[in-house]
């Protein structure tokens, strides 16, 4: 296996709650022999949670950020230990940490993985305690607070509304133009190569014009992971942005773990979404309106965002 076989995202913990306990049941509980009142203490409903998944949407990982700053009840699954799913896990949760604008954080490590803490940047203190009959050591990381993002956050307009899947490019040409009607001032798109049939689409490409026309201020996010196959023939987006390049950014991954994310997604600034689990297939679900999962993708598209650089390439293409 290799790193493009999982994925870490944000965890809605009502939604994902049973998939949750399955990865902590099983390390915690079953592994480890932890009693089951312990391992879900009464915080736990009010921590950040991320997950990992593999190919198959599967949980295989997951950590957890409490509000006293302290990083816990890390796992990954037996089969997938020494592949890069725990420091994506924390990564992920130390990303989180900085946005929040944490200046520290500590986690309670047992003594077994204090090397793999270690080499991530944590520091001893203190003397070995023990938990649940396991020995631990408590650890800290000071932080360099994330600058605030600029941009409103998205507030809900109206209750949630069922989720539809789409099996056809059509389907999902009609779902995406109808979620870029009802922005307001943002969206976000995360594309393994721009897709000439679906973003090249001439009704696609008039939808973003005219939202690009009518919102003040407005921007079109997007993240490309393959930008060669972007510029090996003309593209209409392409040269819509070349026109209106304040509203049209690009950017283009440079971390292994963002540069083979397998899923493409479209979200709005009015909670509404379109995810597909394999980018390279016209396959997905949507809907106008579902603010957990608006959520979860908006946070993965920052923090791929964030870490990614401009397609400095386009501008050869006059962008």
């Amino acid at each position: 296996m290799h790193i493009s076989d999982f994925r870490v995202e944000p965890a809605d913990y009502k939604a994902d709650f049973e998939d949750l306990r399955l990865i902590r049941k099983a390390v915690f509980i079953v592994e480890q022999n932890i009693p089951e009142d312990i391992e879900f203490d009464v915080i736990d409903s009010n921590c950040y949670h991320v997950i990992a998944r593999d190919n198959h949407h599967k949980p295989i990982g997951t950590a957890r950020l409490s509000p006293d700053r302290k990083i816990g009840r890390m796992a990954v699954l037996e089969n997938w230990r020494g592949k890069g799913v725990g420091k994506a896990l924390i990564t992920a949760i130390l990303d989180k940490a900085r946005k929040l604008g944490f200046i520290e954080v500590t986690l309670h490590a047992q003594t077994a993985v204090l090397n793999f803490y270690q080499k991530l940047g944590f520091t001893e203190e203190g003397k070995l305690f023990f938990e649940a009959d396991i020995a631990h050591q408590l650890m800290r990381m000071p932080l360099v607070p994330a600058i605030p993002s600029r941009r409103p956050a998205p507030k809900p307009i109206e209750a949630s509304i069922e989720i539809t899947e789409v099996s056809t490019l059509q389907d999902i040409l009609m779902a995406s133009i109808s979620l870029i009607q009802k922005s307001r001032k943002q969206i976000c798109i995360y594309t393994p190569d721009l897709e000439p049939a679906l973003y090249g689409h001439k009704d696609m490409v008039e939808a973003l014009k005219q939202f690009a026309i009518g919102s003040e201020g407005g921007t079109v996010m997007t993240i490309v992971q393959d930008t060669i196959a972007v510029r090996n023939q003309p593209h209409p987006l392409l040269e819509l942005a070349q026109r209106l390049p304040s509203i049209f950014l690009f950017r283009t991954p440079i971390e292994a773990e963002d540069m083979q994310y397998p899923s493409a997604f479209l979200i709005n600034d009015r909670e509404g979404y379109l995810f597909r689990q394999q980018g390279n297939k016209m396959l997905g679900v949507w809907s106008p309106t579902q603010p957990a999962k608006n959520r979860q993708l908006s946070d993965e598209f920052e923090r791929v965002w964030q870490r990614s650089r401009p397609c400095s390439e386009f501008r050869a293409l006059g962008l």
